[in-house]
């Protein structure tokens, strides 16, 4: 596939100045494998919260809706083929985004609405309640892949999620016909795993856990995949490859005793990563439930 066919993603989420979360971390990757991307940030900070209190730059309500009317008749819309939306900063927000998604379907049914719905982690929601409620509410029926980590799909279903089994029911009541669920059970100790639903097959990407990984690592993940998807990759190898992708990029952000994602230095691991993952056949609730 030349790079030319690979199709405009449109990646909405927080900016960064130093750093590798958010946009800084969605577009390197897909313009790595090739996509031209329009970027929108929701807000903009010197550096993740996670290193200390800083400047909160956030882009009005007014402004940020104007942008998103302006891109939904921009004369170049026939060129995305993709939208991925990440850290929102209010509701208000969240409908923009929902409408813009609406708008470019209407033209384009094939559009893909990747969202990966960035509200928490193992302490709880760390974005509004409102704010969530709304993702919930207007972004995940409009997804056609969603993307939440185990603990963002725990709030988002309302269900105490302790077990594969219970995160493949709690992803399926979502609505999305695809969800890639991260930081899922592993079945191997010392492991993480990615846990991907579409159709009447569940697939488990494992690999070895790196301590304290930098943020970021959900950002990749979901822009590696989407352009694997987007490349015409088979599911199962789409999900492997973009797995290999960021543990290698962690593993080697680990080595390097950094601070955030070492993009940078690791460009080829998005393109072309070594590292082994293992890959499991799960049995999906609708084969369970087969008369």
């Amino acid at each position: 596939m030349n790079e030319s066919d690979k199709g405009t993603v449109i990646v909405i989420s927080s900016h960064v100045v130093r750093g590798t979360v958010g946009n800084r971390a969605a577009v390197f990757a897909l313009e790595t494998l090739g996509h031209p991307v329009w970027a929108l940030p929701t807000v903009i900070l010197p550096w993740h919260p996670g290193h200390g209190k800083s400047t909160r730059v956030a882009i009005s309500t007014e402004d940020f809706d104007a942008m998103i009317s302006d891109l939904i008749r921009a004369p170049w819309r026939g060129e995305v083929k993709a939208v991925l939306s990440g850290y929102l900063g209010s509701a208000a927000q969240v409908a923009s985004v929902a409408r813009l998604v609406s708008g470019l379907k209407a033209e384009n049914p094939d559009l893909l609405y990747m969202c990966d719905p960035v509200c928490g982690d193992e302490n709880g929601l760390y974005i509004a309640e409102e704010t969530a409620v709304a993702i919930r509410d207007q972004l995940i029926p409009l997804a056609s892949i969603a993307t939440p980590n185990r603990f963002e799909l725990a709030w988002l279903s309302g269900a105490p999620l302790e077990a594969n089994a219970a995160v493949m029911e709690a992803a399926l009541s979502l609505g999305p016909s695809r969800m890639l669920v991260t930081s899922s059970l592993p079945l191997m100790a010392g492991s993480t795993g990615n846990l991907y639903l579409s159709g009447r097959s569940a697939l488990l990407a494992e690999h070895r856990l790196v301590p304290n990984p930098p943020n970021g690592t959900g950002d990749l993940l979901s822009a590696i995949f989407l352009s694997r998807l987007m490349e015409g990759l088979a599911e199962e190898r789409a999900l492997m490859m973009a797995t290999a992708s960021v543990f290698e990029i962690v593993a080697r952000t680990a080595k390097r005793g950094a601070d955030e994602l070492t993009l940078e230095q690791d460009a080829g691991s998005i393109s072309t990563p070594m590292a082994m993952v293992h890959m499991r056949r799960l049995l999906h609730p609708a084969q369970s439930k087969r008369p």
